[in-house]
C-alpha cells in the first residue's frame, strides 16, 4: 500500500512541474522582440528596445538562426531610423 501511495505521489509530483518547464524559452530566445509573442505586458521605450535588440544580436548564432539574426537585424535598423527622425531639430 505503501508503494502505490508513494507511486501515485511521484506520478502527480511530476505532472504538476511540467508545466513550468514547458514555460521556459527554448535557447534563451526573446520572443517577443522576435515574433512579437508572449509579451502581453511589454511595453518598452524605444531605447530600452534598442537595448533589448543589441544584447539579442550580440547573442549570435549561438542561439538564433541566420533569418532570425537577420529579422533582429531589420528590427534593430528600423528602431534606429525612427529613434533618428523623433531626434530630428524642428519636431
Amino acid at each position: 500500500m505503501k508503494n502505490i501511495t508513494a507511486s501515485v505521489c511521484a506520478v502527480a509530483l511530476a505532472l504538476a512541474v511540467i508545466p513550468a518547464f514547458a514555460s521556459v524559452p527554448p535557447e534563451g530566445k526573446d520572443d517577443s522582440l522576435l515574433y512579437n509573442k508572449n509579451c502581453p505586458n511589454a511595453l518598452d521605450s524605444l531605447p530600452e528596445r534598442i537595448t533589448k535588440l543589441n544584447k539579442e544580436i550580440a547573442k549570435g548564432e549561438k542561439v538564433y538562426s541566420f533569418e532570425e539574426l537577420n529579422k533582429l537585424k531589420r528590427k534593430m535598423k528600423e528602431d534606429n531610423e525612427t529613434m533618428r527622425v523623433l531626434q530630428k531639430p524642428g519636431r
